[in-house]
């Protein structure tokens, strides 16, 4: 009697399934609540290009930058929060902060985000 030639098994094993599932849910979580962080970004750099052609003097700057900020729902930075400079002849304007997401326990993912417009 012969017996049938063994083949190996082929496929995803049910721990490498759960694995792949966590690895899944991990980056959606993350990426969930980066993206509004990213987004926010871009409007804050939007806007403070927006208040540096705009503006002539450091208040007119950050009241622009205020305006524009409570329009495109920027919390993270206020006018106050800008650095205003004049370099030749022309409004520069500046900012830096950090944002951080909660991940598990102690740990936390740290976004810090700087511009400056040119």
């Amino acid at each position: 009697m012969r017996s049938a030639p063994r083949h190996s098994q082929k496929g995803l094993s049910f721990i490498g399934f759960v694995l792949i599932a966590v690895l899944a849910v991990a980056v959606f979580a993350i990426g969930g609540q980066s993206l509004p962080m990213w987004l926010e970004y871009q409007a804050a750099k939007k806007a403070s290009q927006k208040a540096a052609n705009e503006g002539t003097t450091v208040p007119e700057v950050r009241n622009i930058f205020d305006r524009a900020a409570q329009i495109d729902d920027i919390k993270s930075l206020r006018g106050q929060d800008l650095d205003v400079s004049k370099v030749n002849e022309r409004v520069v304007v500046g900012f830096e902060y950090e944002r951080d997401i909660p991940l598990v326990g102690p740990a936390y993912l740290v976004y810090r985000f700087s511009y400056q417009t040119n």
